[in-house]
């Protein structure tokens, strides 16, 4: 790291400090040209690529998916299957790579955690008051900590959008802060819920804030709101982690999250990251898909390139 890159990073460290600096930093950030964003995705979302570098994109996708269930129906059951299935894509294929790991809600972190510990693949659990993350600091703290403390080595927290809106990014700042220190060593992803953020500017003032308050990844949605993850919006979140580690030599990751359900979307978003921040973003310890369908369609794609035929839509279990 060179000493500019330190005094960088020392002097974005103290923004935390004041509601003022956070606000005079986060709204001099260059803005968004929302019809460059756009053209530049839909350009990106045009190459094409061949057979044996499709075959190794299948592969880097399914190994960057957290499997995801977050359904109030959820039961141990379930959740042991999809455990089963992560560890084991294709029973009938042992070179089908694992996925990235596993979400769920804090209650169902320990049966997750009797299939997957010690197997290679991360145990996430959302937290925070998820989705709507309306709840006192306090309980949003403790769901946190009971899912590190089941088994969770990942945590997905949901900012507060109402006080982002409201340009109370001190108190935003103040809450990431204090659930990455209550998630321990687990890694924390920061669901910016983009779909309720309006602007492309907004996003990246939300991304640059999480980056600042020591988040791992930041994540675009919950999934539960209508808009959920879109190429527009991812690019501007790798813009956001590119130029968040030209100016602090720190590296953050990306999870675009909600809506992306075939290998087609897959492999848009995989040239992006390749495209805007390189190779280095190019694994699973920086990027990952929040998916629960994806997987499905990433499978029947590396049977039908490996076999020549499809397999049929029941060949895999649903999720």
């Amino acid at each position: 790291m060179t000493a500019t890159t330190t005094s960088a990073r020392s002097e974005l460290s103290e923004l935390g400090r004041s509601e003022t600096a956070l606000r005079t930093f986060l709204h001099g950030l260059p803005g968004v040209d929302q019809v460059g964003a756009e053209q530049r995705a839909a350009q990106l979302g045009t190459r094409s690529i061949k057979t044996t570098a499709k075959a190794q994109a299948i592969d880097l996708a399914i190994r960057m998916v957290d499997l995801t269930t977050l359904e109030g129906a959820d039961t141990p059951g379930k959740v042991r299957a999809l455990a089963a299935k992560a560890l084991r894509p294709d029973p009938a294929d042992p070179s089908c790579p694992h996925v990235g790991a596993v979400c769920v809600y804090p209650a169902m972190v320990p049966y997750v955690a009797e299939v997957l510990r010690g197997n290679g693949v991360h145990l996430a659990s959302v937290a925070t008051a998820f989705p709507s993350g309306q709840a006192p600091l306090e309980i949003k703290l403790a769901d946190t900590r009971a899912a590190v403390a089941a088994g969770a080595d990942e945590i997905d927290m949901v900012i507060n959008r109402g006080a982002f809106l409201a340009g109370r990014y001190k108190e935003v700042y103040d809450e990431i802060v204090a659930t990455k220190e209550a998630s321990g060593d687990a890694h924390l992803k920061v669901i910016l819920e983009t779909g309720e953020l309006a602007t492309y500017d907004n996003v990246r003032r939300a991304s640059w804030l999480a980056m600042l308050a020591g988040g791992d990844f930041i994540k675009t949605s919950t999934g539960k709101v209508p808009v959920a993850a879109t190429l527009p919006v991812t690019l501007v979140m790798l813009e956001a982690v590119r130029d968040f580690r030209e100016a602090t030599g720190r590296q953050v990751g990306v999870k675009p999250a909600g809506g992306i359900k075939t290998t087609k979307d897959a492999v848009k978003y995989l040239v992006m990251v390749n495209e805007t921040v390189g190779a280095d973003w190019l694994d699973p310890d920086w990027f990952r898909f929040g998916a629960s369908s994806l997987l499905n369609d990433l499978l029947m794609q590396r049977t039908k390139l490996t076999t020549g035929t499809y397999s049929g839509p029941d060949y895999f279990t649903l999720d």
